[in-house]
This record gives C-alpha cells, sequence and structure tokens, in this order.
C-alpha cells in the first residue's frame, strides 16, 4: 500500500477527477493506494494508466454520473467508464474480480503516477479467466 506519493499524502477519502472536472468520484482509500499497477491487455495498452484497485463500495459518484460512458468489450465482463466530455478513463468493474473497481490513478487529485516507482505490469493478453480450466 502506498500512503504517500511526491511528497502528497493520499487522504481516507480521496477526491477523483477527470481532466475537464465533469466527472468527480470519491475514492475510499483508508490504506492508501493498493496493488496500483499496468496491465498489458489491448484496451490497457492503448490507454497507459496506472491503476489500482477498491471494493464496489469504495467509489461513490460525486459528479457527473450523466457524463460518465460505458466501454465493453470480448467478454463484456468488465465494465469501462470514461468521461463523454473529455475521453479521461476514471474508472472500471473488474473482469478478475467484479466485486472490485479498478481506477485511474492519474485522475486522483494531486497524485502524479510517474512518481510511483516500479509499477508491474499485470498479463492481460493471458487473462486468468481466459484459461482452460484442466
Amino acid at each position: 500500500m502506498i500512503k504517500n506519493v511526491g511528497g502528497v499524502a493520499i487522504q481516507p477519502r480521496h477526491r477523483a477527477t477527470c481532466h475537464c472536472g465533469a466527472v468527480e468520484l470519491e475514492l475510499a482509500l483508508p490504506n492508501g493506494i493498493e496493488d496500483p499497477r499496468r496491465c498489458d491487455c489491448s484496451l490497457c495498452r492503448r490507454k497507459g494508466a496506472v491503476v489500482a484497485s477498491v471494493p464496489l463500495s469504495g467509489i461513490r459518484v460525486v459528479k457527473g454520473a450523466e457524463q460518465l460512458r460505458l466501454y465493453q468489450f470480448n467478454t463484456h465482463t468488465a465494465r469501462h467508464y470514461f468521461c463523454g466530455n473529455c475521453g479521461i478513463y476514471t474508472h472500471h468493474q473488474r473482469r478478475s474480480n467484479p466485486e472490485q473497481y479498478g481506477f485511474n490513478v492519474g485522475c486522483l487529485e494531486g497524485i502524479d503516477p510517474f512518481a510511483i516507482p516500479e509499477v508491474p505490469v499485470n498479463d492481460g493478453v493471458n487473462h486468468p479467466a481466459d484459461r482452460v480450466a484442466p
């Protein structure tokens, strides 16, 4: 867990916004940023975001729910949300754990995701849900 990024403390209830400010989220981060990572699936390679997770109850849309757009692909399990005005990816309901949201660390107010050292990359190309059981 990461409690501080580049000298900025992660608040237990931290604000996150898209680029234009039309969408505002409140994230419950009592332990800070947990499990930051990148993914190499076809979508994540293109968006390039550092993502961390919270339970479904850990995100509250404060403003701009009507601006959020949904994008789904492949199995249509994951639900990716982005601002319909500026196009910034804010969060998604995870395919590998539908009880969690992944959120764009770059949307956290005051946080520079490039200040997080050594962000691991998940193998989204070979997603665990795509593996055939023996």
